[in-house]
């Protein structure tokens, strides 16, 4: 495609897909990577003090087939106390597809061109059910670009095996989520296709994620919530969490189910809060709390939990 034409169809993108109204209090945006539109959203006033001119960047990844704002509720509860991104990657949601890249190593590369065009040399990324292999291959690939990793509800691998397991399993979760998931997830499903699914969910499991997860050198949060039907139980993952000396702080949220970022966001954001402090987990407190949150697994390279 000529340039003045690829001009023209990325204007007509972003013009079909711009919302028309604001989904949070995040500032929507659009840039181009790699001559191609990402809609994104970012802190409308990113916190910094003369002590810490610039704030702890947060960039908080999406899962399978949807964008980035069912991850809105968490990400404005901490947009005051992160410089926060939340981006559509390329080919999911409001942003065009990059080239034919719909596999975990394509979405990393994705996530780190994001950050090279915002000007950002590290951040935490904080990811749900897809986002999060996007993460621990980000981690394995680009090591000096991430500080620490929130996995929130991982998907992938063979407990989401074969594609009949997976759809039953996602399902029975559409069953536990608030209502209102439902209005924000079909419009992205929708847009994201057949042919898509059927591509990614093979990328997701043919994944190394349990490997990558365990080779992790950086603090690692991972959230799991006791209703999720497309993860083990929270004492499986207990069991491989100690299996060696690790970074991981594994904590669960009782009766949430898998898009906690979208159902749960206060309890997430006092979760990743305490651990962006290296605090002990704590039970978050507030009339708008209705879940218990506990620590089942902390890693060597953690500090110890408070008495």
């Amino acid at each position: 495609m000529r340039r003045g034409d690829r001009a023209s169809a990325n204007d007509a993108h972003v013009k079909r897909r711009t919302p028309r109204r604001p989904a949070s209090a995040l500032i929507e945006k659009w840039t181009e990577i790699d001559g191609a539109p990402v809609f994104y959203r970012e802190s409308p006033h990113p916190p910094a003090s003369p002590d810490a001119p610039d704030a702890p960047v947060m960039v908080h990844l999406h899962g399978f087939g949807l964008s980035g704002r069912y991850l809105l509720p968490t990400a404005e509860l901490l947009r005051d106390d992160f410089h926060t991104f939340v981006p559509d990657l390329p080919g999911f949601g409001r942003s065009a597809r990059v080239g034919s890249g719909l596999d975990i190593p394509d979405l990393a590369e994705a996530a780190v061109r994001f950050l090279d065009d915002r000007g950002i040399e590290r951040a935490t990324l904080v990811g749900n059910s897809m986002g999060c292999p996007v993460i621990v291959e980000f981690a394995h690939r680009f090591p000096d670009r991430i500080d620490r990793a929130v996995l929130v509800s991982p998907a992938g691998g063979v407990y989401n095996q074969p594609l009949g397991r997976a759809i039953s399993q996602l399902a029975r979760d559409g069953g536990r989520e608030p209502i209102r998931m439902v209005g924000v997830a079909t419009p992205d499903y929708l847009r994201f296709g057949v042919p898509s699914t059927l591509r990614m969910f093979r990328a997701l499991t043919q994944f190394p994620a349990l490997d990558r997860l365990l080779a992790l050198t950086i603090p690692t949060l991972a959230v799991l919530g006791t209703r999720d039907p497309l993860m083990p139980h929270a004492l499986r993952i207990q069991e491989i969490a100690a299996q060696d000396d690790n970074h991981i702080l594994l904590v669960v949220l009782d009766g949430a189910a898998h898009a906690i970022n979208f159902s749960h966001p206060r309890e997430l954001a006092h979760v990743i809060r305490r651990f962006m402090a290296d605090q002990p987990i704590t039970q978050p407190h507030g009339a708008r709390t209705h879940a218990r949150v506990y620590e089942v697994h902390r890693g060597i390279h953690h500090p110890p939990a408070a008495e």
